[in-house]
């Protein structure tokens, strides 16, 4: 798979939460090497492999997987003609004593976890090579029965040791007026006195040092050189002896090096698969059914990075379209959204359980593209806009039916117009192709184009409009908005101004403001229009209708009848906007709202006459305020 698109997810770092729970250095090697899987067949197998690990850690089994210790090393030497030590064949011994262990956990485990059990059917037990170490050392020490050779070696050793000591006792008990100290010393691994200087005369031997003051000499005495000699003799032919041992042992142990790389290799399997289940159990990680349609359905799932709670996410693609435009406010969840499904997607493809509901449903890709983030570079001085098209321009090079592409803020770093139809281009161009295709944006158009596009389908991220707060859950089937109208109405912006840039975003900016312009929300007449009443043009809506205002997430109340450019006073919790009629559906109807006891009082004026006219009754609708308006 593309690897920028896995840097992009960051599963690095899920590969290094993953690292932290691997005991061996070979399980470890294991993870860093671990890339998604493309067949689906191995994807379904290793994630069953995974599943069943988990299976044994909830049910309190402790696994005895042997740590390698030292193993690395020694593999690594096998068969190089190192001879290896002591220290060397005790990491050996642990090492078959725990594959001992574990092959007969895992074979009394054959029926509750069969896939990875069978691991351990293939391992060897090493019981010639375990029985000679145990024969030949102990304590990280050759013994004297590892060969006939040694034994009698050592037991020379030990009479000559003994007479020594005994030479040596009684020259310290002769000389202990002139010893500087009445303790035994050695130099160059022979035993010496320690004479001061000035008595160095009265014993015979050799000097075979002196201290850093000068008033201490260190004698070999004469009586004891033999015997030392003799020693060292002895000792230099144990050593020989030994190497003897060791050789043998280690002759032995390369015989049987391809048993030690299977037991070796083995052992990091089953470090890895283990290390993925205790990640699994961390994260909650759950089994996932698999296909190779495309068909993503996620359940409750959550982002296995996020170090605070999150809203899990319910996601599905797939069956009836295989583009989905996702929209909503800024920070409302849309690139987490994104990333959540990638991540997952190629964790899966991993073999690692993820955190969603048993149940849910993943497709394996062959393909993986992700344009999330800017990706601008200040080397190269790559704008946004150019870092979008260069990611594009590498998607297209592979973009088939096996293909998962995951685009965050389609058209953004260039001009809206421009952007929007080369955006749309790409979605067309890529549905064309079979891709399986999520994309984040903030533009209508492109939420229309999805609209009426089959094999689109556009999505929302909630939005609670009385908090001004994301809800974080999407929901697929509903186009979403960015609600800044309403957002800059409950921060207070004037609500001459909202209307105004409602209706710059429905028409289209003026080529030119009229001259005479009046304040903001002020309609402007032309000069030969002064004193003349502009006739009210009949709409749909009438006074006293409850409308629903879609781009606000609001309800509100008719109090002013269609005017020539089509607009609507709508009251909305007390506040009175002009709304295009196109805007406003009928939410219920006017009979619905009023009971037969309450009748719209309504008042038009006009500057010429301020004639009051009243329409129905004398008694206002509890709740509504009705205000006199002028008639231009």
């Amino acid at each position: 798979m593309n690897e920028k698109a896995l840097q992009r997810l960051e599963y690095g770092k899920i590969k290094e939460a993953l690292a932290e729970y691997a005991v061996s250095y070979l399980g470890k090697r294991q993870i860093i090497e671990l890339l998604p899987l493309t067949a689906m067949s191995v994807v379904r197998a290793k994630l069953d492999e995974t599943a069943e690990a988990k299976s044994l850690l909830q049910h309190g089994a402790s696994v005895p997987i042997p740590s390698l210790e030292g193993m690395e090393n020694i593999w690594d030497l096998l068969g190089t003609g190192y001879v290896f030590s002591e220290k060397d064949f005790m990491h050996i011994h642990q090492f078959l004593t725990s594959c001992a262990q574990l092959m007969r956990y895992m074979a009394s485990k054959s029926g509750a976890a069969p896939r990875i059990s069978s691991y351990a059917a293939s391992m060897y037990t090493m019981d010639a090579l375990k029985s000679e170490i145990e024969r030949c050392i102990r304590h990280g020490q050759v013994i004297d029965s590892a060969s006939k050779e040694l034994m009698k070696v050592r037991k020379r050793l030990a009479v000559f040791e003994e007479r020594l000591k005994s030479k040596l006792d009684s020259l310290m008990s002769r000389h202990r007026s002139i010893l500087q100290e009445h303790v035994l010393s050695s130099r160059g691994g022979r035993y010496v006195l320690p004479v001061k200087k000035e008595h160095r005369k009265l014993v015979k031997g050799t000097v075979l040092d002196e201290s850093a003051s000068g008033q201490t000499v260190y004698i070999e005495p004469a009586e004891v050189m033999t015997i030392q000699f003799e020693l060292s003799g002895l000792r230099a032919e144990e050593a020989r002896e030994e190497l003897k041992v060791l050789s043998d042992l280690t002759a032995l142990a390369e015989s049987c090096d391809q048993q030690f790389l299977t037991n070796i290799e083995t052992v990091g399997t089953y470090d890895f698969i283990f290390a993925k289940a205790k990640y699994a159990l961390a994260i909650g990680g759950s089994n996932v059914e698999l296909n190779d349609q495309g068909i993503i359905d996620l359940r409750e799932a959550k982002h296995p990075l996020l170090n605070r709670p999150m809203v899990p996410l319910n996601f599905v693609i797939g069956r009836g379209y295989k583009s989905l435009i996702v929209t909503g406010p800024n920070t409302g969840g849309k690139t987490l959204s994104l990333k959540t499904v990638g991540l997952l997607t190629v964790m899966a493809q991993s073999g690692l359980l993820i955190p969603v509901r048993e149940g849910s449903l993943l497709s394996v890709f062959n393909h993986l593209a992700v344009d999330i983030g800017d990706g601008q570079s200040i080397e190269h001085a790559l704008s946004t806009f150019s870092a979008h098209i260069r990611n594009v321009n590498e998607m297209l090079q592979f973009a088939d039916r096996s293909t998962l592409i995951l685009i965050d803020e389609m058209a953004s770093g260039t001009d809206p117009g421009e952007g929007v139809g080369l955006s749309v281009a790409i979605l067309e161009e890529l549905h064309r192709r079979g891709s399986t295709v999520v994309a984040t944006t903030h533009f209508t158009e492109i939420k229309n184009f999805a609209d009426v596009t089959p094999g689109f389908e556009n999505a929302r991220m909630e939005f609670d409009t009385d908090t001004l707060r994301p809800l974080y859950r999407l929901r697929i089937g509903e186009a979403g908005q960015s609600y800044a109208f309403l957002i800059a109405l409950k921060l207070g912006l004037p609500a001459s101004l909202i209307e105004r840039s409602r209706e710059i975003t429905v028409r289209g900016l003026p080529e030119s403001l009229p001259q005479g312009t009046q304040s903001a929300g002020t309609e402007a007449q032309p000069e030969d229009s002064a004193g003349k009443t502009v006739p009210v043009v009949p709409g749909s809506f009438q006074l006293g209708d409850c409308v629903y205002i879609a781009y606000l997430g609001r309800t509100g109340i008719v109090f002013e009848t269609e005017d020539a450019r089509g607009n609507v006073g709508v009251m909305i919790q007390n506040q009175k906007f002009k709304i295009n009629r196109k805007r406003l559906k009928m939410h219920i109807e006017s009979k619905e709202l009023y009971p037969d006891n309450y009748d719209l009082d309504i008042v038009f004026e006009t500057k010429e006459n301020r004639k009051k006219r009243k329409l129905m009754g004398r008694k206002h609708a509890p709740g509504v305020t009705i205000e006199t308006t002028t008639e231009e």
